[in-house]
């Protein structure tokens, strides 16, 4: 690998460590930025390493990854037996702790805003206990994909390059 390889490589392999830590930080963006890295990398190597095929791979991944992430808490919530008043409680909740609250409040705001309108509209609260669970678990789920899929990403990525 030459020194042009070379910076190329760490620029891409910096840019998709940030995208690593979006998966922390909800404001950065965590699979586009990986793929981003994966895209330079390619563009700059001429496509000899990265194939338009594995970045076709790549940006199916990040959509799939975005996806679940976007809805895990609303899968959640509707997997544990949440109305459409639970999953409306933990939109708002989240959009809700983000601003309150940052990081923990975006974890927070769907359990707390699930329960809150389920019982509001009628769930007792095991019933709507139960509904915020699932958001949280929902939630957590997104994020492992965003984790898992991301690894996998960087991983093939260097297998490719070296």
């Amino acid at each position: 690998m030459d020194i042009y390889h070379l910076i190329i490589f760490i620029i891409s392999l910096l840019i998709m460590l940030g995208g690593l830590s979006g998966i922390i930080l909800p404001i950065i963006p965590s699979t586009p930025l990986v793929w981003l890295g994966v895209l330079i990398y390619a563009i700059c190597d001429g496509f000899e390493s990265i194939s338009w095929l594995l970045l076709l791979i790549f940006a199916i991944l990040t959509v799939v990854s975005l996806v679940l992430d976007y809805f895990g808490g609303i899968i959640g919530a509707k997997k544990f037996g949440a109305t459409k008043w639970g999953v409306v409680g933990s939109i708002f909740g989240g959009i809700a702790g983000f601003f309150m609250g940052g990081i923990v409040g975006l974890i927070v705001g769907p359990f707390f805003g699930a329960i809150l309108l389920e019982i509001t509209f009628g769930k007792d609260f095991a019933s709507a206990f139960k509904s915020g669970v699932g958001t949280l678990v929902g939630f957590i789920g997104g994020v492992i994909s965003k984790l898992v899929i991301s690894v996998i990403m960087i991983g093939v990525f260097i297998w490719k390059v070296f």
